[in-house]
C-alpha cells in the first residue's frame, strides 16, 4: 500500500508519497508557472562502484538515452524535443539524476520517458561502443585540461584507494571493457527502489506524477543495496610536473559531512577564506599581490565525510610566494575572523538557498536531495535558522580543527618551487 503525505512543513504545496516498494513521489505545484520541471534522482553514484567498475555510472547515464525497446535514441530526444522540452542527466559522487523540463502540459510525457529509459533500456552492443567513444573522447579532453587534472588528482590523493576519491568518468581501460552485462548487474544491485526519488514541481499534479510513477516504477522488487564503503580522509600528494605556462594547484584538508554539526561553520569558513571578492584569500593574493588570476576556497560535504581545499593557477616562478601566501592567511583567518565577515558568509548562503528555490528545477533539486539525505524535505526556514545560529567562535573552532589535519596537495605545471607537504603541514597547525 502507497503511503500519502499532503502536505508537509517545507512547503503548503509539497506532497510525497512512497510507493510499496520504496520509491518516493515528491511534487510541489508553484502557482503563476506554466512548465514543469520533473526527473528522477537515484541514490547511487561513482562511489558505488567497485574498483572495476569505476566509471560505469556514468556510462550509464549515457546509455539511458540511446535506445529502449519502445524507443530508439533519435525517438527518445524527439519525444522531448518535439514539445519544445529539454531532457538532461548528471552524475555525481553519490547519485545520478535524470531530469526534463516542459510545459505543463507535458509533464506526463517527460515521465513516461525517463521512466522508459530507466526501465527498458535495451544497451544495444553498437550503441554502446559508440558511446564509450565519445566517453573516451571526454576523458581526453580532462586530461588536455590541467585545471581538471589537478582536482582529479586532489580527490584521489585525498581519498587513497576509495572509490570516493576515484574520478566520476572512470579510466579508459575500465571504460573499454564495460558491456551490457556489467551494466545490468551494476543497476540490479545499486539502482533499487528506495534509492530511487520522482521529484516534480512547476505546473504539475500530485495524482497525476504518482500514477506516472507507479505505472513505470511500481513493478520494480523491493530489496536492498549494499552500503558504499565508507570514505576515509587520507591525505597525501601527487605531484605533475609538466610544460605548462602556468601552475595548477590545490590544497587540502579533512572536511565535514553535510551531517556533521559543523557543516555551516565550516562552509563559512571557505566563504570567508576563497568566497568571492572581498574574501581574504582574493584580497591579498589576487588585489594586493597579483599572483594568481583566481583564487577560490571551498567545502565538498558527503554524507560520511568532507573535503576542504583551496585551489589557485599561478606561475611556476611564483608557487612559493603563493603557496607561503595562502597558508598565512588561512592560518590568520582561523584566528581572528570577525563577525563582519561571518554576517557576509550568512548572507550568501541565505541568498543561494532562496534563489534556488525562485524555479522548478531548483525545488527538485532542493526536495530529491533531501529525502535521499535525510528521508524529508527540509524548511528553508530551518536551514535558515540554522545558519542564523553560527557564532565566530563556531567558524573559528571549526577553522582550527581542519587546519590540524592531514594536508592533501595536488599540482600540476611549472612547480618546482612547491614545498614539501610536510613543510605544508608545519605551516597550518601554525609551528
Amino acid at each position: 500500500m502507497n503511503q500519502h503525505f499532503s502536505t508537509h512543513a517545507a512547503s503548503p504545496s509539497l506532497r510525497i508519497t512512497r510507493l510499496a516498494n520504496g520509491v518516493t513521489v515528491a511534487t510541489e505545484p508553484m502557482p503563476g508557472v506554466a512548465t514543469a520541471s520533473l526527473g528522477v534522482w537515484v541514490g547511487a553514484g561513482s562511489r558505488h562502484e567497485r574498483a572495476d567498475e569505476s566509471g560505469l555510472s556514468h556510462l550509464i547515464e549515457h546509455m539511458a538515452f540511446k535506445g529502449t525497446r519502445s524507443r530508439s535514441a533519435r525517438q527518445i530526444a524527439e519525444a522531448i524535443e518535439n514539445v519544445g522540452g529539454e531532457i538532461n542527466a548528471a552524475t555525481s559522487t553519490e547519485g545520478t539524476s535524470y531530469t526534463a523540463r516542459v510545459l505543463g502540459e507535458h509533464a506526463g510525457l517527460a515521465l513516461d520517458v525517463i521512466g522508459d529509459i530507466l526501465t527498458d533500456s535495451t544497451f544495444d552492443a553498437a550503441e554502446l561502443a559508440r558511446e564509450k567513444g565519445v566517453i573516451l573522447q571526454e576523458y581526453a579532453a580532462v586530461e588536455d585540461t590541467p585545471d581538471d587534472v589537478v582536482y582529479d588528482a586532489f580527490a584521489e590523493a585525498a581519498f587513497p584507494g576509495q572509490p570516493i576519491g576515484r574520478p566520476i568518468l572512470g579510466r579508459p581501460e575500465t571504460i573499454r571493457r564495460f558491456d551490457a552485462r556489467a551494466i545490468r548487474a551494476y543497476l540490479d544491485r545499486e539502482y533499487t527502489p528506495d534509492r530511487f526519488v520522482v521529484a516534480a514541481a512547476g505546473s504539475v499534479d500530485h495524482a497525476a506524477v504518482v500514477e506516472a510513477a507507479e505505472r513505470r516504477f511500481g513493478a520494480l522488487p523491493a530489496r536492498a543495496a549494499p552500503e558504499a564503503e565508507p570514505g576515509r580522509y587520507g591525505g597525501g600528494e601527487r605531484r605533475m610536473p609538466r610544460k605548462l605556462e602556468q601552475a595548477n594547484l590545490v590544497i587540502g584538508l579533512p572536511g565535514l559531512s553535510f551531517r556533521d554539526d559543523g557543516y555551516y561553520a565550516l562552509h563559512m569558513f571557505a566563504q570567508v577564506l576563497g568566497g568571492g571578492l572581498t574574501s581574504r584569500l582574493w584580497q591579498e593574493v589576487r588585489e594586493a599581490r597579483g599572483l594568481a588570476y583566481e583564487i577560490q576556497a571551498f567545502h565538498w560535504p558527503f554524507s560520511d565525510c568532507g573535503l576542504f581545499g583551496i585551489g589557485a593557477g599561478v606561475a611556476g616562478a611564483d608557487v612559493a610566494e603563493l603557496v607561503a601566501v595562502t597558508l598565512e592567511v588561512a592560518t590568520l583567518a582561523a584566528r581572528d575572523l570577525d563577525a563582519r565577515e561571518i554576517e557576509r558568509a550568512k548572507a550568501g548562503l541565505k541568498l543561494s538557498l532562496l534563489s534556488a528555490l525562485e524555479t522548478p528545477g531548483g525545488r527538485i533539486e532542493r526536495n530529491a536531495r533531501q529525502i535521499l539525505a535525510w528521508g524529508r524535505v527540509i524548511p528553508a526556514e530551518e536551514v535558515i535558522a540554522r545558519v542564523d545560529a553560527v557564532s565566530v567562535d563556531d567558524v573559528r573552532a571549526a577553522a582550527a580543527a581542519t587546519l590540524q589535519g592531514p594536508p592533501t596537495l595536488a599540482a600540476i605545471g611549472p612547480i618546482r618551487g612547491l614545498p614539501p607537504l610536510d613543510r605544508i603541514a608545519a605551516a597550518l597547525r601554525g609551528a
